[in-house]
């Protein structure tokens, strides 16, 4: 069963709140902030060559900025993305505005693909910047899109993280007033 997630997307000045909100509902916070893990959107990718070697560039250069202890998240819009992401090394593998169909599909063939065991160990390395994945440890998110109603549809035993804006976002207020009794 995913686990749901809020984004780090919060009202301004609000963002403990908001998050303690999320912890309280038992949805998991996601990051707190820019520094709790590396997200490498598709700018990002762009600005370190594009698709072609871009996603490689970025995780390198997150990694080296980051140390060995922040994650590194890839903001992926297609399957070729998500392979690319996953053979360079991503920690968490963001399948972003995939139906829910697809996304389904998808996690569904990497993990079949890459966690299968066969005898990666850490620091073992594929030429000068590909690790060889299969059997490390390695998460899948689906975002963007997702909404109370239609979250069931992304929900498999391939998905590790759900995450969505839409648990903290627009969320209607209480109202409710306080009166002095005399």
């Amino acid at each position: 069963m995913p686990i749901l997630a809020g984004t780090r997307k919060t009202t301004p000045g609000f963002r403990l709140v908001e998050k303690y909100g999320m912890l309280i509902a038992g949805c998991d916070p996601h990051r707190y902030d820019l520094s709790t893990m590396t997200m490498l959107k598709d700018n990002h990718i762009w600005a370190r060559g594009g698709q072609g070697g871009g996603i490689g560039s970025a995780v390198r250069a997150a990694r080296a900025v980051g140390g060995f202890s922040i994650k590194v998240e890839v903001e992926c819009r297609s399957e070729a993305e998500a392979e690319e992401a996953m053979r360079v090394g991503a920690d968490v593998v963001m399948l972003d505005n995939f139906t829910a169909e697809g996304a389904r599909a998808v996690a569904g063939r990497l993990k079949g693909k890459y966690m299968e065991k066969s005898g990666w160990e850490v620091g073992q390395w594929w030429g000068e910047d590909e690790r060889e994945m299969s059997g490390r440890e390695f998460l899948i998110e689906v975002s963007g899109g997702v909404t109370e109603k239609n979250v069931q549809g992304f929900v498999c035993a391939d998905v590790d993280v759900i995450s969505t804006s839409s648990i903290h976002q627009g969320v209607k207020h209480v109202d409710f007033s306080l009166k002095i009794v005399h």
